[in-house]
C-alpha cells in the first residue's frame, strides 16, 4: 500500500536494490536517530551552541581534537578548503572565493583525480596535478610544492591505486612544508575503526558522508586539527547574519534536526553488531537465490558491490544474474523491475544486473526475487 505522502506529491516509492546513493535518498533513518530529530523540532536552539557541542561529540568518538557537522562530505571539501586557504582570518573569510594575495593552491596527484576534486574549485582552489596516470613518485610530490601552496587533497578511496604514494609518505612531505592534509574519507567507514585510522596516519582533516553511517542524506562532518576545524567553523553558516563577517560558507544552512540525526547515527553505527548486519545480508541474498534457482538459463551468484561499484566476492551485500540474452536482456529487465509496480531500482555493470540488500527494507528481498520470476518467466 501505498502511504498518503507519495500520493500527495504523486511520486512512486522505489525499493533501493541499489545500494546506498544520493539520488535514491541516501539512507533510512533509525527509529532512535528520527526520534532525536523529533525531540529537537520542539524547541529552538543557539546554531552555534549544537555545532560546538556536537563538533565535541564527533571528535571524542573519532579521537580528533575537534569536529564539525556540515552539509555532506561534498561541502566538507569545499569548507576545508577555504579553511586552508583562509584560516583564521575573518577578512579573509569575506573575500573568497577570490583567492588574491592569499595560497591557494591545492596539490592532488593526477592518478587520484576524481570527480569530487572540482569541489576545490568553489572556494578558489587551484589543482595542482603531480604525476602521471601511471602514478608519482616522492620527488615530484616534493617538487610540487610552492610559495602558494595550501593544501593537500588525498582521496582514500584512491590510495590503492598503483604508483600513487601511501598517505603516510604524502602527509611526511606535507608537514615538512607546514601543508595540511585533506583526507576524502566519505564512504570509508567500515569497519567503524577505518574511520578512526587517517589522523594517526598523518591527516591533518578528515571528512566524512553521514549517508554511508545511516544518516542523513544531507549531512557530513570533517575532523582534525583544531585550528582548521575552528576555521571551519568560522567560515560556516552561522555567524554570517548576526557576526562580524560576511562568511564565505553561508549557503551551507543546515538544520538542527540534520545535526543531532549525524551524531545519533555515528553513535548507532559504532555501537552496531557489524557481524551481524554483514550476516543478514548474505541471508537475504541466499532466499532471493533459492526462489531463482529452477529458472533456465539464469546463473545468479553472492557478490560484495562495492561504494565505487565494483564486484567483489566478499563479503556479501549483492545477487548479481546473468541471462542467456547477455547485456541486452539484463538491462530491459533492469528497466522493467524500475517501471514495474512496486518500483525497484537496481544496478547494471556490464553483462550483470546487480541487486544490493543493504538498503532494502523488511521482507522487500523476497518482492525482489518475486518480481524477477514473473519478468523472467514471460
Amino acid at each position: 500500500m501505498t502511504l498518503p505522502v507519495f500520493d500527495k506529491f504523486r511520486v512512486r516509492p522505489v525499493i533501493n536494490a541499489c545500494g546506498i546513493y544520493t539520488d535514491l535518498g541516501g539512507s533510512v533513518l533509525s527509529p532512535r536517530v528520527w526520534q532525536a530529530m523529533y525531540e529537537v523540532n520542539h524547541s529552538f536552539v543557539r546554531m552555534v551552541d549544537l555545532l560546538d557541542r556536537s563538533g565535541e561529540m564527533l571528535a571524542s568518538m573519532l579521537r580528533a581534537e575537534a569536529a564539525r557537522v556540515v552539509p555532506g562530505a561534498s561541502a566538507a571539501i569545499t569548507l576545508s578548503t577555504a579553511a586552508c586557504i583562509a584560516g583564521r582570518d575573518g577578512n579573509a573569510w569575506e573575500q573568497l572565493p577570490d583567492t588574491s594575495g592569499l595560497k591557494n593552491e591545492v596539490i592532488i596527484q593526477k592518478a587520484h583525480r576524481y570527480k569530487y576534486d572540482r569541489m576545490v574549485w568553489i572556494a578558489g582552489g587551484r589543482l595542482v596535478e603531480v604525476g602521471s596516470n601511471n602514478g608519482t613518485n616522492l620527488l615530484q610530490l616534493e617538487q610540487a610544492f610552492a610559495s602558494r601552496t595550501a593544501m593537500i587533497l588525498f582521496p582514500a578511496h584512491l590510495e590503492s591505486k598503483a604508483g600513487t604514494p601511501s598517505l603516510e609518505e604524502v602527509s611526511r612531505i606535507a608537514r615538512n612544508h607546514g601543508v595540511p592534509v585533506l583526507v576524502d574519507a566519505a564512504y570509508m567507514n567500515d569497519p567503524p575503526s577505518l574511520m578512526k585510522s587517517f589522523l594517526p596516519r598523518g591527516a591533518d582533516l578528515v571528512c566524512f558522508s553521514a549517508k554511508y553511517f545511516w544518516g542523513p542524506n544531507s549531512s557530513g562532518f570533517v575532523c582534525g586539527r583544531r585550528d582548521l576545524i575552528e576555521a571551519v567553523a568560522g567560515i560556516d553558516f552561522t555567524r554570517f547574519e548576526s557576526g562580524k563577517y560576511l562568511t564565505f560558507g553561508r549557503p551551507w544552512k543546515m538544520d538542527r534536526h540534520i545535526i543531532v540525526a549525524t551524531v545519533g547515527a555515528l553513535e548507532e553505527w559504532f555501537a552496531m553488531d557489524h557481524e551481524a548486519r554483514w550476516s543478514g545480508y548474505r541471508e537475504k541474498v541466499t532466499a532471493m537465490r533459492g526462489l531463482l534457482s529452477d529458472l533456465p538459463g539464469i546463473r545468479s551468484e553472492p557478490k560484495y558491490f562495492t561504494m565505487d561499484e565494483r564486484l567483489l566476492d566478499n563479503p556479501v551485500n549483492c545477487m548479481t544474474l546473468q541471462c542467456p540474452g547477455g547485456a541486452a536482456q539484463v538491462e530491459q529487465v533492469s528497466a522493467d523491475l524500475l517501471s514495474g509496480d512496486p518500483s525497484i531500482a537496481t544496478v547494471v555493470l556490464d553483462d550483470k544486473l546487480v541487486a544490493a540488500v543493504d538498503t532494502v527494507l523488511a521482507d522487500q528481498h523476497l518482492a525482489i526475487a518475486e518480481r524477477l520470476l514473473k519478468i523472467l518467466r514471460r
